[in-house]
């Protein structure tokens, strides 16, 4: 974990204990991706020529550093495999973000997303899908929150209202794949209340519901609806 240190002078700096140490390489370097593709290439190359991906029916799903191991059977084994090839690596496992479960009676998540049983609203019949991690959904509304304080009065709501629309895009343009009904209104309902709060700072008074509903949020202010974006872009295989 980072943290921060005071020199003689008073300055303060970031570390780690791999900078100490001189170990790894700086967070967002470029060289960080090259390795990672690197290495874990050697990693599934090893877990088959190894015979791990027959004897346990499993398959490797990886994002530089990031990856996953999904097996029909033998997930034990296939876990105290992993770490053995990573030791030989000379690769260090995150036991932190490591874990085993099984779906679709838990979750994981990966890349953002969690992945696990959900249950269709209009039936209830249950199925396996995707949707916005809570951390990723809380992290954007912390984010929408913090353009809204006190001390941003001074700015035009022209300006919140296009902040919170390329926030709002970019998360969606990523967030855009699996069951995302609740994630979206979650997020919705946070930015209205926050440009509401807002409004109501900047003009003095209490903004109320009933004279500043959501639709004049959208209509007369400009804020973009993700339930609309949604459904211009929908993609054949994205549940809602």
């Amino acid at each position: 974990m980072p943290v921060e240190e005071t020199d003689d002078r008073g300055r303060k700096q970031r570390t780690t204990r791999n900078k100490d140490e001189g170990r790894g390489s700086p967070q967002g370097s470029p060289l960080s991706p090259l390795l990672a593709n690197l290495y874990m290439r050697r990693f599934i190359v090893a877990w088959k020529q190894l015979g791990y991906a027959q004897r346990f029916a499993a398959c490797i799903v990886n994002y530089a550093d990031d990856f996953v191991i999904l097996c029909r059977h033998g997930a034990e084994q296939a876990m105290a495999a992993m770490r053995e090839i990573m030791r030989k690596l000379k690769l260090t496992v995150n036991e932190t973000k490591t874990r085993q479960c099984r779906v679709p009676e838990d979750t994981f998540n990966f890349l953002g997303y969690t992945i696990g049983r959900c249950y269709s609203p209009r039936n209830g019949e249950a199925y396996v899908s995707v949707w916005p991690a809570d951390k990723k959904v809380k992290g954007l509304c912390a984010a929408l929150s913090e353009q809204t304080q006190r001390c941003t009065l001074g700015q035009s709501a022209a300006d919140i209202v296009r902040k919170f629309n390329e926030m709002l895009l970019g998360w969606a343009n990523y967030f855009r794949l699996g069951t995302l009904s609740a994630a979206y209104r979650a997020v919705m309902n946070h930015a209205c209340r926050r440009l509401r709060q807002w409004l109501g700072r900047k003009k003095g008074r209490k903004v109320w519901v009933s004279r500043c509903p959501d639709r004049y949020l959208h209509a007369k202010l400009g804020l973009i609806d993700l339930a609309q974006v949604r459904k211009l872009r929908r993609l054949s295989w994205a549940n809602v």
